[in-house]
């Protein structure tokens, strides 16, 4: 039996082996701790630019408490943590020499550890303009009547289209990545199925993304509409569409975040059926 505290490895499947069903018991608030995992164990972690991926798991009487994942250089990601746990993750990580650019959570765990890294680092934080909140699906309620068109999956002939919009895509919340036909295959955007809602003419007004099945939840992750083709409900039928895609597929949850800044999606999302899980900040440190 291990000692109690954070253990630390390079190896995914020894995080999973440890983790995995603390994490899949509840998946929607370990969204992103599935999904890097899941990542890094089909792609690893040079395939999104990083040095190396280092996962971390709290233990204590032999049961699983905390996890974050790195893919160093980045910053950290955290599952809840209570502010205890959070400042004995930030002695440990202080104390093994990590210079962390960042650190994403919860709003209540990103603050505790924030606040802890600057006590055992000196490090400043700042708390970024861009606050999320994570939403799981109820029962779906799709929009009446919907737009003129349909939905249909991504084909090869609309590949341009959608890594152009997934790249605008990106510059609207904030991420430092380039979209592009040389890049895209190192992106998080590659592993997703895309579907596309377009107007009766065939022509292509919205795309909304979903990420594979990952311990029996999906995450709805990109849906962006050109900004002058906003207004006419094509967000609302294809994320509808791809919601519904997901149920299809065997997702028990399907969830999504939303940019609190952005009143319109907030509303979409839960004339949708969508109810608030949590809210999710990051801080960078100095």
């Amino acid at each position: 039996m291990r000692p109690d505290g954070w253990h630390l490895t390079e190896d995914v499947d020894e995080f999973l082996a440890r983790a995995g069903d603390f994490l899949r018991a509840r998946p929607g608030l370990h969204v992103l701790q599935l999904t890097w995992a899941e990542r890094v164990r089909k792609r690893g972690a040079a395939a999104f630019g990083a040095e190396t991926a280092v996962f971390g798991v709290l233990e204590r009487a032999a049961r699983v408490h905390g996890t974050f994942y790195r893919l160093a250089p980045r910053g950290v990601g955290l599952s809840p943590l209570t502010p205890e746990q959070a400042d004995s993750l930030a002695a440990h990580l202080a104390a093994l020499g990590h210079s962390l650019p960042s650190a994403g959570a919860d709003h209540g765990t990103a603050t505790a550890f924030a606040e802890a890294w600057q006590r055992r680092t000196g490090a400043t934080p700042r708390l970024r303009d861009t606050r999320l909140r994570l939403y799981r699906l109820g029962t779906l309620t799709t929009p009446e009547p919907p737009p003129a068109g349909r939905g249909r999956v991504l084909g090869e002939e609309d590949l341009d289209q959608v890594m152009y919009w997934c790249g605008e895509f990106a510059k609207a919340v904030g991420e430092d990545v380039a979209v592009d036909a040389g890049s895209w295959a190192g992106t998080r955007f590659a592993d997703k199925r895309y579907t596309l809602w377009e107007t009766p003419d065939g022509t292509p007004v919205s795309v909304a993304g979903m990420n594979p099945l990952i311990g029996g939840q999906i995450q709805v992750d990109v849906v962006y509409t050109p900004a002058h083709l906003r207004g006419r409900g094509y967000a609302a039928a294809v994320t509808a569409e791809v919601s519904r895609a997901a149920l299809a597929a065997g997702a028990e949850d399907v969830v999504l975040f939303a940019d609190l800044s952005n009143p319109a999606s907030n509303a979409l999302y839960r004339r949708l059926g969508y109810r608030p899980l949590n809210d999710w900040s990051s801080y960078d440190f100095s």
